[in-house]
């Protein structure tokens, strides 16, 4: 008796922790009142992070409905130029959260919630937490409009789920459907021996593998020798039904003569491990080439936890007199599944016959676990512990009035600092004077530049070539719909373009009769907009000022006259 009431206290004590690893089904409602239709998906790899959510398509159109995926409270509002632009985050009471952003505009009651924080706060970039009696919320309630807004490559809704540690989930896993009857595409496999002594086709450098598509969802690639440790690469992307995008996939496997060696997971991560997405791909490659190859092996450096090894770290010991029938099987989250076979025949070959790697040494070593620090003829150079993935030589040289640190097909996962000595220019020269990232077709882009005394710095995770230059023009000012004395009565907006060519926008301000007024601003058309329906303006003839600062200071201002009747 006593050790059924055991085994029972057990199962009931267990049932729950199962319970709530499974994810529910049918909690979460779609924020869009169309069918989803996809152009990102969870986990894709972008630039310096993996996707946090699911790109919904809104067939190109701005000021769609979006609805709240399920009951809560908007626990967060963030308006940013960048990034997410306008961004809503939904506290749910089963202790998620969901995220909407890119948004045109909020619903009327948050709309006014925010404009208040906004004109109290003098500024269109604010970010809020209101508390959970503030703005509750029930499934598909209205709470705004989906748009372009921040760093948005087109008008699409960007929706998450996040877990209850803040970490973002795929959110197909929880019983969303989409239309996926094609297998994940395979654009190249890659090989990369590890270490000295080991070779593919008597060469130490990576090598890409011809592949021969079979016409079933199956590959295979061309023969090849080996010996010696090595690892494998896949550039892979998902179509899905009626979206021409290429999407991220689901998960990855490879095993070596059918025992498991690696599997990939694209289900769930933390945003504090995101970046080491450039120590997962080939960052070289795809610097040069465009394309991102995922590395089937896992380096040291690379914590991420979507991975899981089997042994050793996804690679493969070739030895002597042994054949090797090596796979990698790429699915999608419906289950298509392209499988790729590589055979693989072990072939010992002299030391002296392998091609080797090409490496240059200079006078600047880094360790990828010490700080380092360099000193170059009025330069000065800081890379911190761990900024590298791995030790290595750097190419560090003045290059006239600027220094190449490096090139920029390496990676740097924390920033690096790069000091200039500006004592030889004067206190006013100084004023207009900033750090740009110079580009292999001589481009100069500005970055933020930290200015102290006689030194000008900037923090950057980015090798390459940087230089002074100088900015004495300020931003150009060019209504849009505003005419000198002109009656805006019908008129909903007021609108301006805005550009600075060298330094960017750096700030900005409105006002009409000495008040403030709420201007927004999108970098990508460069346009300033304030909506009347503000009701700031309470006189007929109406006195506008707009001041606009680049990064360096430089201001333009542009003054004049407009009536609106009341």
């Amino acid at each position: 008796m006593k050790v059924i009431f055991l085994l029972l206290l057990s199962l009931l004590l267990t049932f729950p922790l199962q319970a709530q690893q499974d994810l529910p089904q049918d909690y979460f409602a779609s924020p869009l009142e169309i069918p989803l239709i996809l152009s990102g998906t969870f986990a894709e790899l972008r630039s310096n992070h993996f996707h946090s959510g699911l790109d919904i398509k809104t067939h190109q159109k701005t000021g769609l409905n979006v609805l709240a995926s399920a009951e809560g409270y908007i626990s967060r509002i963030k308006i940013s130029r960048f990034g997410y632009g306008k961004a809503l985050y939904i506290q749910h009471p089963n202790g998620y959260t969901t995220v909407y952003a890119h948004l045109k505009k909020f619903s009327p009651t948050i709309q006014a919630y925010i404009k208040k924080v906004q004109y109290a706060k003098e500024d269109y970039e604010v970010e809020v937490f209101p508390k959970a009696n503030e703005l509750a919320v029930q499934q598909n309630e209205l709470i705004a409009f989906s748009g372009n807004s921040g760093g948005s490559g087109g008008p699409h809704l960007h929706f998450e789920i996040r877990d209850a540690s803040a970490r973002p989930m795929n959110a197909l896993n929880f019983g969303f459907d989409i239309q996926d009857s094609s297998p994940p595409l395979i654009q190249g496999v890659f090989v990369y021996p590890q270490g000295t002594n080991s070779h593919v086709n008597s060469d130490n450098n990576q090598q890409k593998l011809r592949v021969i598509p079979q016409g079933d969802g199956t590959y295979v690639t061309e023969d090849f020798n080996a010996y010696g440790t090595i690892g494998f690469g896949v550039s892979t992307v998902d179509r899905l039904d009626f979206a021409p995008n290429k999407n991220g996939v689901y998960q990855i496997k490879t095993s070596v003569n059918g025992n498991e060696l690696m599997q990939v997971d694209f289900k769930k991560f933390s945003f504090s491990e995101s970046r080491y997405i450039n120590r997962f791909i080939d960052y070289a490659y795809y610097k040069n080439k465009r394309k991102r190859v995922q590395k089937l092996f896992q380096e040291e450096n690379n914590p991420l936890s979507i991975i899981t090894t089997y042994g050793e770290k996804g690679l493969v010991r070739v030895k002597d007199s042994l054949d090797y029938n090596y796979v990698i099987k790429v699915r999608d989250f419906k289950g298509n599944t392209s499988t790729i076979k590589i055979p693989i025949t072990s072939k010992e070959v002299a030391l002296e016959e392998i091609l080797p790697k090409k490496i240059d040494t200079t006078a600047y070593y880094a360790k990828a676990s010490q700080a380092v620090a360099f000193d170059e003829d009025g330069f000065d150079i800081y890379i911190p512990k761990n900024a590298l993935y791995e030790d290595m030589y750097l190419d560090i040289k003045k290059d006239g009035e600027g220094i190449q640190v490096h090139y920029e097909e390496v990676p740097l996962h924390k920033n690096m600092t790069i000091g200039f000595d500006v004592s030889k220019y004067t206190p006013k020269d100084r004023e207009q004077l900033y750090v740009a990232r110079m580009t292999s077709w001589g481009a100069a882009y500005y970055v933020n530049t930290y200015k102290k005394n006689n030194r000008f710095s900037v923090s950057t995770k980015t090798f390459g070539k940087y230089a002074l230059k100088q900015d004495s023009v300020g931003p150009v000012i060019t209504p849009v719909n505003f005419r000198e004395n002109r009656w805006m009565s019908n008129e909903q907006e007021l609108v301006f373009k805005i550009e600075d060519k060298l330094t960017n926008i750096g700030d900005y301000r409105a006002t009409i009769n000495g008040k403030f007024i709420l201007m927004e601003y999108d970098y990508k058309t460069d346009k300033l907009v304030y909506y009347f329906e503000d009701d700031i303006i309470q006189e007929s003839e109406n006195n506008l000022k707009l001041i606009v600062l680049d990064n360096v200071g430089n201001s333009t201002t542009f003054e004049g006259t407009f009536f609106r009747k009341n």
